[in-house]
């Protein structure tokens, strides 16, 4: 009986890591048998679910330090451990008070299809194209002149020229007065 639960954990962990077309070619013949009845396949995805997971609490707390560093130098007050762990994001861009980025994660490649050396010290400007509204573009605008927390939706180009619609949770960063933005960004449909 143990044995037979080794192959079918096995099994499992094989059948998860296929692709769509690998998975439909293998499927007819994942149909249970009598013997097999009692040990359902259970964790489909499971593990790769717990890998996502564990990446992307990898990657929150490099992002956590490597912020750490920006607030130490610039003397910024806020608490960014709190708006990374209270928000869902994939990517992070900090500017400075004119736009220009200064810093972002390794989140925003994968988004975007940009590297850093590519964005660093331009604007988020340089993902807009024809599709991309300039009335959101005034409400962001202003918002930011505001320098209050905010969300918004913006249509934003990647580097393929694809668009994508891009929210925004954007938080000014403190010293003694605003010096800088902090981005938290997420594709969504």
């Amino acid at each position: 009986m143990k044995h037979n639960l080794n192959k079918m954990m096995s099994l499992d962990f094989y059948v998860s890591s296929l692709n769509e077309e690998e998975y439909k070619k293998i499927s007819p013949l994942l149909r249970q048998t009598s013997k097999t009845a009692k040990l359902p396949l259970v964790s489909w995805g499971l593990q790769n679910e717990y890998n996502k997971n564990e990446a992307s609490m990898i990657q929150q707390e490099e992002d956590i330090k490597q912020l750490r560093q920006l607030a130490k130098k610039f003397n910024w007050k806020n608490n960014l451990e709190a708006i990374l762990q209270n928000n869902i994001y994939e990517a992070l861009v900090v500017t400075t008070l004119q736009k220009e980025i200064i810093w972002l994660n390794k989140g925003f490649f994968p988004m975007t299809g940009y590297s850093q050396k590519e964005a660093i010290n331009k604007t988020p400007a340089f993902l807009q194209g024809p599709k991309t509204l300039t009335t959101t573009k005034n409400r962001i605008h202003k918002k930011l002149q505001e320098q209050k927390p905010f969300k918004a939706v913006i249509t934003n180009y990647k580097k393929d020229k694809t668009t994508y619609k891009c929210q925004l949770h954007i938080f000014p960063l403190r010293a003694h007065k605003v010096t800088h933005f902090l981005a938290l960004e997420k594709q969504v449909v």
